[in-house]
């Protein structure tokens, strides 16, 4: 074993953990074996561990495979306190606001937290070590036999099979066959966090980045979104976040869906409300997409859901 690891490894098994009712929390070797897989899966290469929909599912997918206590599986707890943990005297752990921001005590809501922090990340030392696929390997396995000794085998197992709460969630978003025989649990802010983000992730990746009315094609090497991924029904209304349950749009494609100015008919064209007062002969006018064809994914699964455009143009669409 790298001598270096060694105090990072007495640490990892000698958390500071809170005393409750149910035992002694075990928030914070669940997050550490999250922030390893992200670095393994390669979503993480630059220690900077944004508060993403990668994480926040991984982490109650680890949750939910490792923990049998009533304890609350919240997120948000380790990545602020972890902070104060410390190997051979020094913090490994800290986290970094975004501009205009400062992190002065723990924030509860996954979403606030997602707006407030860049992101969170190891010390160079610790980085540096961790990119070594032994050393994950050495601290993952002391984690579980130290924390979770009875869950281990089944989580090894679970993990080779790529089977746990994440993945199912991905396959209810994306409308997989196997999803539909499944009961998938969304209990907390966390959940939704995570099934909402996965919807605004696949719309736009299934529609190539492009507005399915205007034809209108944007990527960015910045990760900025310029399609938007709209919903069908409002999520207010079904909770509904499958992706047949949407359709990507420019921005002001998306307000004109919303307020009832353009629909999807039940052969895929576009139809255009009479209430609309606009240069008609601009390029960019709603009346020239009227009877057009809309762009579909290339995998039927996932068109729009005949039965959420009829929902859309009852209650939504100003003819």
């Amino acid at each position: 074993m790298n001598a270096e690891l060694v105090p990072y490894l007495n640490a990892f098994t000698h958390f500071d953990r809170k005393n409750t009712k149910y035992g002694l929390a075990p928030h914070k070797p669940i997050l550490l074996l999250t922030l390893f897989k992200l670095i393994e899966k390669g979503i993480v290469i630059n220690n900077r561990f944004e508060v993403s929909v990668d994480l926040v599912g991984l982490f109650q997918e680890n949750w939910r495979l490792l923990v049998r206590t009533a304890h609350q599986p919240d997120f948000t707890q380790p990545f602020y306190y972890q902070q104060s943990d410390k190997a051979a005297g020094e913090n490994f752990w800290r986290l970094y606001p975004n501009p205009g921001f400062q992190i002065n005590a723990h924030i509860k809501s996954v979403k606030i937290l997602s707006e407030v922090v860049a992101y969170g990340s190891f010390d160079d030392k610790l980085a540096m070590l961790l990119s070594d696929p032994l050393n994950r390997t050495i601290v993952r396995d002391q984690l579980l036999s130290v924390y979770f000794p009875e869950e281990r085998s089944a989580y090894y197992r679970h993990k080779q099979l790529n089977d746990g709460f994440y993945h199912e969630v991905q396959s209810l978003v994306l409308n997989e066959p196997e999803a539909q025989y499944k009961h998938i649990s969304i209990q907390t802010e966390e959940d939704v966090f995570v099934r909402s983000g996965l919807f605004k992730r696949y719309i736009p990746q299934l529609y190539q980045d492009t507005c399915a009315m205007t034809g209108m094609r944007m990527r960015s090497t910045f990760k900025y979104n310029f399609i938007d991924a709209c919903h069908i029904v409002p999520f207010a209304v079904t909770h509904d976040d499958k992706v047949t349950n949407g359709i990507a749009l420019c921005p002001n494609l998306h307000r004109a869906f919303d307020r009832g100015l353009v629909s999807v008919d039940e052969d895929y064209t576009i139809m255009v409300s009479t209430h609309i007062d606009e240069l008609t002969d601009h390029p960019y006018s709603l009346s020239k997409l009227n009877r057009r064809s809309i762009l579909l994914p290339q995998v039927q699964r996932y068109y729009p859901s005949q039965e959420n455009l009829a929902w859309h143009r009852e209650n939504v669409f100003k003819g």
